[in-house]
């Protein structure tokens, strides 16, 4: 609840509507001006006014050169660049999607298993694109340390992740400070530690949380739009670490392309066996390359 009650009364800051101007860039849209509301208008908003192909499509956008999360408000008058995953430079788009598909990944893990057992997701690596694999850390319950997960368990991690797919939830950001992530993380001793983390490390000193219908996160960067962008989407693995500080830890990863960059069965076999290699996550820079040159 407190996640929402925080989100009001950010929207509650902006009482008297005030305009801002949003000029848009891109094919066929230089030259376009937007009369949009400050602090209520996104980037989806302005996605909205121009073609269903533009809000269907548009996965990230570019705000004044920076990245920017489609449902995040625009708070200023400002130049504005939809990104997809068919540009001609699709890096960033690539990074926050790989980034994605690891937070849905922790979505579902957190919410597998039975209620007696309990589940602390860890920090999540950032790894790139080019490892074959996205990753998700964490800690199962103690009575669990000896479990190994079978293929059906894999099957059913992909299918709770596919569901969550289905539904095509939105990733909505709120920029937050650490006292309000504080209590909304109140249950995970590991996610207060990444708060004060995270925090530390913003000259603002807030971070970035993310809603996913009733699943709050913190992330390292922008994710993309919505669970609906992801289509082919597999949990591959579930790779013992060893001992580590919050218990034995264990890492999940998985391979997904996005809605409209599809691969054959037989390409997607190879990056199917590609993606159950462990990946070692001490490289935690994105690489500039496309989702679909792993094969």
């Amino acid at each position: 609840m407190r996640h929402f009650e925080e989100q009001a009364r950010q929207r509650a800051l902006y009482p008297r509507i005030e305009k801002i101007e949003v000029s848009m860039h891109g094919p066929g849209l230089d030259g376009t001006l937007l009369i949009m509301n400050r602090g209520m208008s996104t980037p989806l908003s302005c996605a909205r006014h121009l073609t269903e192909h533009h809000v269907k499509n548009s996965a990230l956008a570019l705000v004044d050169g920076e990245p920017w999360p489609l449902h995040q408000p625009l708070t200023s008058s400002c130049s504005l660049t939809l990104l997809t995953f068919k540009d001609s430079d699709p890096t960033l788009v690539n990074q926050a999607y790989w980034r994605s598909c690891a937070a849905l990944l922790g979505q579902v893990i957190e919410t597998a298993f039975k209620d007696e057992y309990t589940v602390e997701l860890l920090s999540t690596p950032e790894v790139a694109v080019t490892s074959g694999a996205f990753c998700c850390d964490v800690v199962l319950d103690p009575q669990l340390d000896s479990w190994t997960p079978s293929e059906e368990s894999l099957r059913s991690l992909t299918r709770g992740a596919q569901q969550l797919i289905h539904q095509d939830q939105a990733w909505e950001p709120l920029e937050v400070v650490p006292s309000v992530a504080l209590e909304v993380f109140s249950h995970s001793r590991c996610k207060q530690e990444e708060v004060e983390q995270k925090a530390s490390q913003n000259p603002k000193g807030t971070v970035m949380l993310y809603r996913c219908g009733d699943h709050v996160l913190l992330s390292g960067g922008p994710l993309v739009a919505r669970t609906g962008l992801c289509s082919q989407y597999e949990v591959t693995a579930l790779h013992n670490l060893g001992q580590g500080s919050w218990g034995v830890q264990r890492r999940a990863q998985g391979l997904s392309l996005p809605l409209q960059l599809q691969a054959h069965h037989t390409v997607w076999r190879k990056l199917r066996q590609r993606a159950e290699k462990l990946v070692r996550a001490t490289n935690l820079c994105f690489l500039p390359q496309t989702v679909v040159q792993q094969s």
